[in-house]
């Protein structure tokens, strides 16, 4: 694997994308004097700006990478976590994104605070950073894969690299920087896709056609088994797992939080949120095409060489050994787009929260805009090493592939927090005791749960459902507990103007305007 060496015009096109980065990246510091301006720029980015950074952010290498090596290996259902896009995204539009333009919010857990307590707000914080480390991580690990087939070098000194060069942009600029970069991201990550896409079906000697026959025939074009099976990935144990997954991200993902309240105004808030669900959907659909395209290529051009990759390897291999100089290293390019769009959007999320929703009310109160600038970047560069560390870990990791990995870390260990968002838009009469007690008990059930699908427990001990169904069942348990509890406590006084979907008014009682 390491004879495969970079071209002259491959090279410039990677070298001609990073220097781009990095001048973006230190233009845009000069900008970035306030810690304000460091999470969420001047708060004027049009629709379409966001849009494409949303859509930068979230189609990361995982997309690029692990989607086709899990149609590759298997066949489309875990494309089902994703079809549920447009149906939470409806939601998001009409009652989230509201929720976040309201009184300048800059993080979606300052909105735990006001509706249940410090309990809530810090357990969101702590949950999302934790997860979004280990989403770094497993970008990271990705985007290092064709970086090694380039340069020779062992795979750790790349991870090391990598986050290196992710420093150098994203800890100076800030929002302004990571927007703009996404947005320009997105547009190299589907350019990247479609030219790998058009390659492989001309090398195929009966073209897209046989692509669909052959993979037909396999089975590669499947959602799954339509039957109800709490043991199995049928489609709608994915179909579950999606819409938990998106109602977490539209609702209490920081990195698209973020965006909401970067938007010039509502309706530029909306804009974005329409146009990310629009394309997402079909990019997805194409990187799925792709990797079962490859399934059909090396069935029939058979290379001894892939029988030694892992599934998340197929890609990156056939880019350099198939696709003619230039273009392959605009595909590259664009692999590490969608790395370094969704590391950057992370790590500055990570501090965004570090900032606004630990130091500030809790560890460093009333300290000076400086001082919390400065922390902002260290936090940054602090995200930057975890991430690091946990690539490394990933990369001695035995794995069907990384968006089955994504998955699962998703659903064992994403918590009840999107329960916690759902009680809080839905109800007025759950309050902040009532979530602490339940937020108790399903941190326990967590650990359980946990602790079974990596088959710690003995076998006795273990509930008989598989890992996508652990963060469907936590999230229900939480919400029965809490809402049960607030039944049988007296109604609470507590104003609750503007924090659910019953009191979003105004305080003048009129409706909000769709502008604002």
């Amino acid at each position: 694997m390491t004879s495969l060496t970079i071209r002259p015009l491959d090279a410039i096109a990677i070298a001609a994308y990073l220097v781009g980065m990095l001048t973006l990246g230190f233009i845009s510091a000069r900008r970035s004097a306030t810690a304000e301006h460091y999470f969420v720029g001047h708060r004027d980015f049009p629709g379409w700006v966001i849009g494409l950074s949303m859509l930068g952010s979230i189609i990361s290498s995982t997309t690029f990478l692990a989607l086709p090596a899990a149609a590759y290996v298997l066949d489309w259902r875990q494309l089902t976590v994703n079809l549920m896009v447009p149906i939470v995204a409806v939601v998001a539009i009409v009652i989230f994104i509201p929720f976040f333009r309201r009184a300048g919010l800059t993080s979606a857990f300052e909105y735990l605070g006001d509706r249940f307590g410090p309990v809530a707000r810090l357990y969101g914080t702590a949950s999302f950073i934790f997860l979004q480390l280990i989403r770094l991580a497993q970008v990271l690990f990705l985007m290092s894969l064709p970086m090694q087939f380039l340069t020779g070098a062992s795979i750790e000194w790349v991870i090391v690299g990598a986050g290196v060069f992710v420093a150098l942009y994203a800890v100076a600029g800030g929002m302004e920087t990571v927007v703009w970069a996404d947005a320009i991201q997105a547009a190299i990550k589907v350019l990247g896709g479609v030219l790998c896409l058009i390659c492989v079906v001309k090398e195929m000697p009966g073209g897209f056609a046989q692509i669909v026959d052959v993979g037909t025939a396999n089975n590669k074009f499947s959602l799954g088994k339509f039957e109800w099976d709490v043991h199995q990935r049928t489609f709608w144990t994915v179909a579950i797992l999606g819409l938990l997954n998106w109602l977490n991200i539209y609702s209490g993902e920081q990195t698209i939080v973020q965006r909401y309240v970067s938007a010039k105004s509502t309706w530029e808030a909306r804009k974005a949120t329409m146009i990310f669900s629009a394309v997402a959907v079909p990019v997805w659909t194409m990187f799925f095409f792709i990797g079962t395209s490859l399934f059909v290529f090396f069935r029939v051009f058979p290379d001894p060489a892939v029988a030694s990759l892992q599934p998340d390897q197929m890609l990156p291999y056939f880019v350099f050994k198939h696709v003619p100089v230039g273009i392959a290293g605009i595909v590259i390019a664009a692999v590490l787009a969608a790395a370094m769009s969704a590391l950057d959007s992370g790590v500055n999320s990570i501090a965004t929260v570090t900032v606004v929703d630990v130091l500030k009310p809790y560890l460093a109160k009333g300290r000076s805009d400086r001082f919390y600038l400065t922390a902002a970047r260290v936090a940054t560069v602090a995200a930057l090493v975890l991430a690091v560390g946990g690539a490394l870990f990933f990369s001695r990791l035995e794995k069907e592939s990384m968006n089955d990995v994504s998955l699962i870390v998703f659903s064992v260990l994403g918590g009840a927090i999107t329960g916690v968002y759902m009680l809080g838009f839905f109800t007025r009469r759950v309050d902040g005791f009532a979530v602490n007690i339940a937020l108790a008990v399903a941190v326990a059930l967590n650990v359980y749960l946990g602790l079974g699908v990596m088959k710690v427990l003995p076998e006795a001990w273990r509930v008989p459902v598989h890992s996508y169904w652990v963060g469907t069942v936590v999230n229900l348990v939480f919400m029965a507990i809490a809402y049960g509890i607030a039944r049988f406590r007296r109604a609470s006084t507590r104003d609750l103007s503007g924090l659910t979907v019953w009191t979003m008014k105004k305080a003048d009682g009129r409706p909000e305007a769709a502008g604002q």
